[in-house]
């Protein structure tokens, strides 16, 4: 038993989350949830953040993380994605890496097939499809965020912006991750990486 810690920089604003598992945690703490728009310092203040929801001598009794891994910003989704895999690997803990495009659509309620845009000066846009999928007809990612260059057409269906919002998206990503561990599903740090449709490295 232990806490569960959540990660997401997509966007300019970082999202902390710490959740406690029944019977673990401080009296019982409730879920703690943060933004902090860093911008370009996320470097340098990305642990401190985290520290101020999660203190570094309490990150041994973490048992499970999850990060977002984009499309966003290369280099602040990176930091997270490479600070979540290296406490899974030293703590050997799971660790669920969530598309932050999945995050939105499940907070905006998104109940058909709708296709998330994210608009890219003079590179065109990121789009995924998302809606109910599977047996249990849950909002599930149909297509992965993908790069349509400009003056590509995306394919029809119904368009609204992938914009982000923290600390809200961060929860869904706390919830996901809860679900996953009341399940009892393994999560390997290693496939974890960040989607960054337009990375100038291939399958980054």
């Amino acid at each position: 038993m232990g806490a569960v810690l959540a990660l997401h920089s997509s966007s300019e604003v970082l999202g902390v989350g710490v959740r406690w598992l029944p019977g673990s945690g401080p009296v019982d703490a409730p879920p703690a949830l943060r933004a902090f728009p860093l911008g370009r310092g996320l470097s340098n203040q990305l642990l401190s953040c985290i520290e101020e929801l999660l203190p570094a001598d309490q990150w041994p009794q973490i048992s499970r993380l999850a990060v977002a891994t984009g499309p966003g910003g290369f280099t602040g989704t990176r930091l997270t994605v490479v600070l979540a895999r290296t406490l899974a690997q030293q703590l050997q803990v799971p660790l669920d890496g969530v598309s932050s495009f999945l995050l939105a659509a499940r907070r905006l309620g998104i109940h058909q097939p709708t296709w998330l845009v994210q608009e890219l000066p003079r590179r065109g846009v990121v789009a995924g499809l998302y809606g109910p999928g599977g047996a249990d007809g849950a909002l599930t990612e149909l297509e992965q965020p993908r790069l349509f260059g400009p003056g590509t057409t995306l394919p029809p269906g119904v368009q609204v912006p992938a914009t982000a919002l923290l600390p809200d998206d961060v929860d869904q990503l706390l919830d996901l991750s809860l679900r996953a561990h009341a399940q009892g599903l393994t999560a390997p740090w290693q496939p974890v990486l960040p989607l960054y449709p337009t990375s100038p490295v291939a399958g980054l």
